[in-house]
């Protein structure tokens, strides 16, 4: 029986034993794992009947991307690769396999996005083996857009270690995440030179002042969250702080912690602490913090795999609150849950206005956090 299948019966069963509560420790255990099944089989439900194109695409106007996140989405919430209707995205993503190694649209300014996302992709229906060629030679690929030597910079040079997309000529911090987890899922451990060179890059994004961070950004706004980028001139999504620095925000503290501790960067360094302390103090599930509704659900997904990696399963906040912090994304996940089984975000920035990106980041959030069963 595929996980899929096995997903079906647990959900039958929770929805059977809701009233009763005779599944699980207690009645609320039982009430998550409701929601947890409901959310994540209506939203595969909606990706399949409505979202998916008849050559198996999702959004294919914007590029291979959607489509390679929203099938890594889908294999991480139980659907098999050998599943026909998730066999054709994985054929149709096989379509932008280019010889030098990259997964992207010929002539794209965003080939280091789209090969991340069709890396991660590939990573989860590679059981089989049938991806390692494709997957060896994208880590190539991926180490070679790297923005270091090759491109004429030094370690002291602010966009050192990042990678970027060919638009604006310079190395972010959402990028270099993806690259980071790309690398990690191709087999690269925290001792990789190209995760150690993305390390650098990343220090750099923090409102934190140390020996792995001299940018004159660290100084102005030393509140121990991550922004946007410290090349070219610096830019945070969230603008400048009254002071002249880059405010932090959500979206990107989360997913500079993640990659900071996917490049083994300890509970007990400065830089974990500083940014362990501002999710603190911003902790929310309403807004993604600094930047309000816009990119809500990749704050979700960037803050479900950061605490997921974090390894602890509640979160203490500035205010001395203790979180559950995957009970409490399920239900506001579920909350936000279309009719049709979709989610989306009002504010359209960064294609949240698209269904099928948003429903796609709202189930790998969900992946994050299967309930345990008693």
């Amino acid at each position: 029986m595929s996980r899929f299948g096995c997903l079906v019966i647990v959900a039958v069963i929770a929805l059977v034993f809701t009233t009763s509560g005779t599944f699980g420790a207690d009645r609320s255990d039982t009430e998550i794992l409701d929601k947890f099944a409901k959310a994540q089989l209506n939203g595969i439900s909606f990706l399949k009947t409505k979202g998916q194109n008849k050559d198996g695409s999702f959004t294919s106007a914007v590029g291979p991307g959607v489509t390679s996140l929203v099938t890594t989405s889908l294999l991480r919430s139980g659907v098999s690769p050998d599943e026909p209707w998730l066999a054709k995205s994985l054929n149709y993503i096989e379509q932008f396999i280019q010889d030098d190694g990259g997964i992207h649209q010929t002539g794209t300014v965003y080939k280091n996005y789209e090969t991340c996302l069709a890396v991660l992709c590939f990573t989860e229906a590679n059981s089989d083996g049938r991806y390692d060629k494709t997957l060896k030679k994208a880590d190539s690929f991926l180490k070679g857009l790297q923005w270091d030597e090759g491109e004429g910079k030094d370690k002291s040079d602010p966009a050192y270690g990042g990678s970027g997309y060919g638009k604006h000529k310079r190395p972010d911090l959402s990028n270099t995440t993806f690259t980071v987890e790309a690398l990690k899922a191709t087999g690269n451990d925290e001792n990789s030179e190209a995760i150690q060179r993305a390390l650098t890059f990343i220090s750099r994004c923090q409102n934190l002042e140390t020996e792995h961070n001299t940018t004159p950004f660290a100084a102005k706004n030393p509140d121990g969250g991550f922004y946007y980028t410290p090349a070219a001139g610096g830019t945070s999504q969230a603008g400048e702080s009254e002071t002249g620095g880059l405010r932090s925000y959500g979206s990107m503290t989360y997913a500079g912690l993640k990659s900071m501790i996917y490049a083994g960067v300890g509970a007990d360094d400065p830089r974990v602490k500083a940014a362990v302390t501002w999710i603190g103090r911003h902790y929310d599930l309403k807004s993604n913090p600094g930047l309000g509704d816009a990119g809500l659900y990749y704050y979700f997904h960037t803050f479900a795999k950061a605490l997921d990696a974090i390894g602890q399963d509640t979160f203490v906040d500035a205010s001395d609150v203790t979180h559950n912090w995957r009970e409490e994304l399920i239900s506001e996940l579920g909350r936000r849950q279309q009719a049709d089984g979709s989610w989306i975000n009002e504010n359209a920035r960064w294609l949240e206005g698209d269904a099928n990106l948003v429903t796609g980041y709202a189930l790998l959030a969900l992946s994050y956090c299967q309930p345990k069963q008693q």
